[in-house]
């Protein structure tokens, strides 16, 4: 394993909106010097730019299968429980439980990997993923406390809101719920029960927000929780999603999910362009590519309460790294503009686990097992074999099941 090396002649996107055309040295998993170089030295000697790695702050990955299922002629749910209902009693369910909960966490891994994804939570409880997030090929971060909701129609998961909180606080580890995910007066209720428990703080990670009020947006923001925007899921479930730009304006900081492929975009990349769209078609300006950016890197790192570690290309930090062949000049520009052939290299830890065979040499250096994948024509290097896993589920399931998030050529 290569435990120090370079990369170099290539444009790096750096804190407050900074691009420097330099080099960065990668020792023992980390960032260790912005400028120079050391070890072995792989030049790109293109005009690629660097990201920080993007980080998918919501997703369930169980519930990573298609197509998705929703309202039937745009009845939208009056709340998440009405889509629970569907869900079980859907074609797609039945088709789903055919193949091994694993190899459905296994399709969530890969569905965040090829869209630039090393980091995100799977929301479910612990007794539920523990022994499934260690066997994953990218981070699902695992120190969190979690409520499913915060309404009676929460699944109870964990130990209950207060001793979860309570949990979180003494850990400072994040506390993730979702919240007023519904248009009922009980599912409006989230801020004040919160408020109410005591349970409204900076550990918070509140997922959804579509029913927030003006006056939950400011309690919100005073209590410095975050907030998950997904607007795909919102828009297909609820046909709204929350008033983004006043939580945008009151300084609340805002991550983007996916939620899980049951309701939501096929991948991060795919969401961040809707929640563009969305966002022109609600208020008729733009919301800012940079403001996106963030709300994928630093922004989840923050509300994860792991910004020592990920979100930024600095010093010191874990060398998560997203190298992409650009579309566009502007590098913001290009992020939404990026499709899954377009990534030269996903880095996890100094460890590359996506990417183009042109860097074979820093793959192989490796201890990790990788296989060699056909995607839209172009050949990429990958961790795991999840051209196994696509033959798997076909056999399971008995027919040649496609996924829009892995459009891998099979043989």
């Amino acid at each position: 394993m290569i435990k120090k090396y370079s990369l170099s002649d290539a444009h790096f996107i750096l804190p407050e909106k900074r691009i420097a055309h330099t080099s960065i040295v990668i020792e023992e998993k980390r960032i260790c010097k912005i400028g120079g170089v050391g070890g072995k030295n792989f030049s790109f000697k293109n005009n690629y730019f660097v990201f920080p790695a993007l980080i998918n702050i919501h997703d369930h990955l169980r519930g990573t299968y298609l197509p998705r299922v929703g309202p039937k002629d745009r009845n939208y749910y009056l709340n998440w429980s009405y889509w629970d209902n569907d869900l079980k009693s859907s074609d797609v369910f039945m088709e789903r439980s055919k193949i091994s909960i694993e190899d459905c966490y296994f399709l969530g891994a890969y569905k965040n990997i090829l869209s630039g994804v090393t980091t995100t939570n799977d929301h479910f409880p612990h007794e539920m993923n523990d022994k499934l997030l260690p066997l994953m090929p990218l981070r699902v971060i695992r120190n969190y406390a979690l409520a499913h909701e915060c309404s009676s129609f929460d699944l109870k998961w964990g130990e209950g809101i207060e001793a979860e909180h309570r949990k979180a606080v003494k850990k400072n580890i994040p506390f993730i719920t979702h919240l007023e995910e519904g248009f009922d007066e009980e599912s409006q209720s989230g801020i004040p029960i919160l408020e109410k428990l005591g349970c409204l703080d900076n550990h918070d990670i509140l997922i959804h927000c579509i029913g927030f009020s003006d006056e939950d947006i400011d309690k919100a923001k005073r209590a410095g929780a975050n907030i998950a925007w997904c607007p795909g899921s919102n828009i297909f479930m609820f046909n709204v999603t929350c008033k983004i730009k006043k939580i945008l304006e009151a300084g609340i900081n805002v991550s983007i999910g996916t939620d899980s492929t049951a309701t939501g975009s096929i991948n991060l990349l795919e969401e961040m362009r809707y929640a563009r769209f969305v966002y022109r078609r609600m208020y008729r300006e733009e919301l800012p590519p940079y403001e996106i950016f963030k709300m994928v890197t630093a922004n989840p790192a923050k509300a994860f309460r792991l910004e020592k570690d990920l979100g930024t290309i600095e010093e010191g930090k874990l060398a998560d790294l997203l190298v992409l062949k650009p579309r566009d000049d502007d590098p913001f520009e290009a992020l939404l503009k990026t499709q899954i052939e377009d990534i030269v290299l996903l880095i996890k830890e100094g460890t590359p686990i996506f990417g183009s065979p042109d860097y074979e040499e820093l793959f192989r250096e490796g201890e990790v097992e990788y296989s060699t994948i056909m995607i839209r024509g172009k050949e990429k290097l990958v961790i795991g074999d999840p051209e196994g896993l696509l033959k798997r589920i076909r056999k399971a399931v008995g027919f040649n099941k496609v996924f829009d998030f892995m459009p891998i050529d099979t043989s």
